[in-house]
């Protein structure tokens, strides 16, 4: 008997090894999975749900020679054109969202040295102007536009290393730097009247960028009011309007939103006190133009905020807690 079982195995085992070795080279290309050149077969995320944007690698060029000029020579901004602020090692300067829909990522110095470089990043899909120090481990990097998009929002890439980058989950998803986070600095959505009044001296990012691009239209059209979204995302909530705006805060390891809808409720502009993660928090917000930051209460000490739409911080962070305006 054991001498038939024997034969029968010698007879049978090349045609097992065969399938076994035909199936394996089917799932090779299920696994990996390649869009605009990048390798996203280790990604941290579902890599199906990694979409093309449209435009290939670099088709949204960031900005990496940034050229800036005063205030007082930055006519075309209109006062409540909207940009994003940031102030470090006592350098303002103000990029207009005009600006930052055709290129979504400016490489940026704001000193000498790893801590001063920083890439300001913004996604018109999301509303979202997120500030990083660029320099993950001491190494200061160039990021650039990957053309590819998970829950609507833009993946980054830096070209040292050509890993994915998260800009909603503050880390690298794919590559060399995968599970590395960036330090998120503090900016300030808001008007450039608002701007310019709090920082005086600012500098404004120039639009000679050395790309020719209309910056008086938008591309996205009233994207930024309609309930349509481009692209599909995991988690909705109807609570908002999809494209209201909210203040989206995360503090020590715990997620909080605050719409502006419900800030209204204590005024069209003023201050709030809330306490979040262990931590009293003060909050400054004007409802009408959507614009807020949040500081540790009694300190001087601004936490990095993401000013963004409802459904973008909604779908990164559907368990969070939500800021209700009638409990304060």
């Amino acid at each position: 008997m054991p001498l038939i079982i024997s034969r029968l195995f010698c007879f049978f085992w090349p045609g097992v090894l065969l399938v076994a070795l035909l199936f394996s080279g089917l799932s090779k290309p299920l696994q990996a999975r390649t869009l605009n050149g990048f390798d996203l077969s280790d990604s941290l995320l579902d890599a199906r749900k990694i979409l093309s944007g449209g435009p290939p690698r670099d088709g949204i060029p960031a900005i990496d020679e940034p050229r800036f000029s005063a205030a007082e020579d930055a006519g075309w901004l209109k006062p409540d054109d909207r940009v994003m602020g940031v102030f470090h090692n006592g350098i303002a300067k103000a990029y207009p969202i005009a600006i930052l829909d055709w290129h979504e990522i400016v490489n940026d110095r704001f000193g000498a040295g790893p801590d001063n470089a920083l890439v300001i990043t913004y996604c018109p899909l999301c509303g979202t102007g997120v500030v990083y120090q660029a320099a993950p481990g001491g190494d200061i990097l160039s990021f650039g536009v990957s053309g590819l998009l998970y829950n609507s929002d833009v993946l980054l890439y830096d070209r040292q290393t050509e890993s994915l980058w998260s800009q909603l989950q503050n880390r690298a998803i794919a590559g060399a730097y995968q599970g590395q986070t960036l330090q998120m600095v503090a900016s300030w959505y808001t008007t450039w009247r608002d701007w310019q009044t709090q920082y005086p001296h600012t500098l404004v990012l120039s639009r000679e960028t050395g790309f020719s691009r209309n910056y008086d239209r938008s591309p996205y059209g009233d994207y930024d009011r309609s309930t349509n979204l481009y692209f599909p995302v995991d988690f909705l909530s109807q609570a908002y309007h999809p494209k209201e705006r909210v203040l989206g805060l995360e503090l020590n390891g715990q997620f909080k939103a605050y719409p502006f809808a419900e800030l209204a409720r204590a005024g069209a502009q003023g201050e709030i006190k809330d306490t979040f993660a262990g931590q009293d928090l003060l909050i400054r917000y004007d409802a009408e133009q959507r614009s807020g930051r949040i500081w540790l209460a009694d300190t001087e000490q601004e936490l990095p905020v993401v000013n963004s739409f409802w459904f973008a911080w909604y779908t990164f962070h559907p368990q969070g807690e939500v800021f209700n305006g009638s409990d304060n």
